[in-house]
C-alpha cells in the first residue's frame, strides 16, 4: 500500500520503519478499498506515522479524546496553523476505532446494568425495532441520571417522583406528544423492573401522561408542488444532487421511511422485471412495488456515475471517504438542507414530511385509505387515517353546498 503513495525511498524508509507500521497500513488498505483518493490517504499517512510515534506501547489498551487531543496539541508546536490539532484528531480518531483502540468518553450512571439489562430485554426479548430500542434507551437513562442524583436506590423510587421528574424536566422542554411517549417508555421501563423485584409496581401503573386526542393533529407535509421544486432543485450534475435526487424520489413517490431508504440495498431492486421490494419496518415483511422509470432513471444514475466504489450492499452512501452507509442525521440533513434552500415553509422539513406529502397527494387523487395504508406500509388503517384530514378540495366543496331555502 504505501508504495503506492509515496515514491522516495527515505519516505517509504520513515513509514515502514514507524511504530505501528501493520496497524496504519491496514487502515490505509481500507480506507483505499472504500474510495479515498490518492492525496487524503497520503495526508492520513503522516498524520498517523506522527501519532503513532507519540503513542504508549500499551495503545491498544485504549487511547481517550484526551490523550488524543494532548499529541494534537504537541503537533501544532512544530507545525502552525488553525487546522493543525483538528486534523490529527480527525484523522487519528476514525484509525483508533479501525483498531479497536479507541475509548469513547462514557458516564456512567448509578443504575448502568439496570439500563443494560432492560435494553438487551426490549431488544432480544421483545423484539423492538433497533430505532425504538436506541430511542428508548436515551430516554430511560435521562431519567436514571436524574433520579441517580438523589441518592436513593430504585427500590426507593415513588410516584411523587416521577411527578417531579416531569415538572422539573419537561417544563418549556417537551411537547405534549414528546411528554406522553416520554411517560411511556417509563411506564414499561418500570414494569420490567417491578417484574424483577427491583422496585414497587404501582409506580409504573401511577404513571400518566397527558391525554392526546385522535387525529387532533393536521400533517406536516410540504404541498405537492413543493415537492416538485425540492426535486427540480436537485437536478444538477454533482454528486450530492444525483445522489439525492434518487433518495429524495424514493421518499416522496414511494412514502418510504428514513430507515427504509438508508438500508435499501442493490439486490433488492429488479431491474430487469422493473420491480422494487421494500422491507417494511413496521410491518417486518417485505412490499413490492412497481420500480417507475423516472425513479429506475434516477437510481440508476446515481449508481452509474455518483456512488463510490465501496464494497457495501447499500445502495446510498456519504460523498466522504471511507464511504458507508447513510446515518440517520445525514438523510435527515440532506432533507432539511433542501427545504431551506428553496425557503420552503413546513412544520417539519425532514424525510418524514415528504411522506406526509406522499399520503396527501394519495388523498387528492381519490384512493381509498386501505390503499393509501397499503402504498405507505401501514399495520392498521387507523394509522392512515389521520390523512383524511388534508383533503381540502373535498372540504371546500362541502362548504360550497348551496343551501338554498333553507338559508
Amino acid at each position: 500500500m504505501l508504495e503506492h503513495l509515496f515514491r522516495s525511498e527515505s519516505a517509504l524508509t520513515r513509514h515502514r520503519t514507524g511504530p505501528f507500521a501493520e496497524e496504519r497500513e491496514r487502515y490505509l488498505q481500507h480506507c483505499a478499498e472504500h474510495g479515498a483518493t490518492r492525496s487524503a490517504l497520503r495526508v492520513k499517512a503522516n498524520e498517523l506515522l506522527w501519532l503513532s510515534q507519540h503513542l504508549r506501547r500499551d495503545a491498544a489498551q485504549g487511547i481517550d479524546i484526551r490523550a488524543l487531543q494532548e499529541i494534537a496539541r504537541e503537533r501544532t508546536s512544530i507545525c502552525k496553523g488553525a487546522s493543525t490539532e483538528r486534523r490529527l484528531v480527525d484523522i487519528g480518531r476514525p484509525w483508533l476505532r479501525f483498531l479497536g483502540w479507541w475509548r469513547a468518553p462514557t458516564a456512567e450512571i448509578r443504575f448502568q446494568n439496570h439500563l443494560e439489562r432492560y435494553v438487551t430485554w426490549m431488544r432480544d426479548e421483545r423484539g423492538f425495532s433497533s430505532s425504538t430500542v436506541v430511542q428508548w434507551r436515551s430516554q430511560i437513562r435521562d431519567f436514571l441520571q436524574w433520579y441517580g442524583r438523589t441518592d436513593r436506590p430504585l427500590c426507593a423510587l415513588e410516584p411523587s417522583d416521577v411527578d417531579v421528574y416531569f415538572a422539573t424536566e419537561g417544563t418549556r422542554r417537551w411537547s405534549r406528544v414528546s411528554t406522553s411517549n416520554i411517560a411511556a417508555a417509563l411506564r414499561v421501563f418500570l414494569r420490567y423492573m417491578a417484574n424483577c423485584g427491583e422496585c414497587d409496581p404501582r409506580v409504573a401503573e401511577a404513571i400518566r401522561g397527558p391525554r392526546l386526542y385522535a387525529q387532533e393533529s393536521l400533517p406536516s407535509g410540504p404541498a405537492w408542488s413543493d415537492v416538485h421544486r425540492i426535486l427540480a432543485h436537485a437536478g444538477g450534475d454533482s454528486p450530492a444532487d444525483v445522489r439525492d435526487r434518487a433518495i429524495l424520489m424514493l421518499l416522496a413517490i414511494y412514502g418510504m421511511r428514513s430507515g427504509e431508504v438508508r438500508s435499501l440495498r442493490l439486490d433488492q431492486i429488479d431491474w430487469p422485471g422493473r420491480v422494487l421490494r421494500v422491507f417494511r419496518l413496521k410491518r417486518r415483511q417485505p412490499q413490492v412495488y412497481p420500480l417507475l422509470l423516472s425513479v429506475a432513471e434516477a437510481v440508476a444514475r446515481y449508481i452509474d456515475t455518483a456512488r463510490p466504489k465501496a464494497a457495501h450492499p447499500e445502495i446510498f452512501l456519504g460523498l466522504q471517504a471511507p464511504h458507508g452507509p447513510l446515518s440517520s442525521g445525514a438523510m435527515s440533513a440532506l432533507v432539511r438542507q433542501r427545504f431551506m434552500a428553496l425557503g420552503i415553509q413546513a412544520l417539519h422539513r425532514g424525510p418524514h414530511a415528504l411522506r406526509h406529502a406522499c399520503a396527501a397527494r394519495l388523498v387528492a387523487e381519490g384512493l381509498t385509505m386501505k390503499e393509501i395504508g397499503d402504498h405507505l406500509g401501514h399495520r392498521t388503517t387507523g394509522a392512515t387515517r389521520t390523512y383524511a384530514k388534508i383533503d381540502l378540495l373535498a372540504l371546500r366543496e362541502v362548504g360550497d353546498f348551496d343551501l338554498g331555502d333553507l338559508e
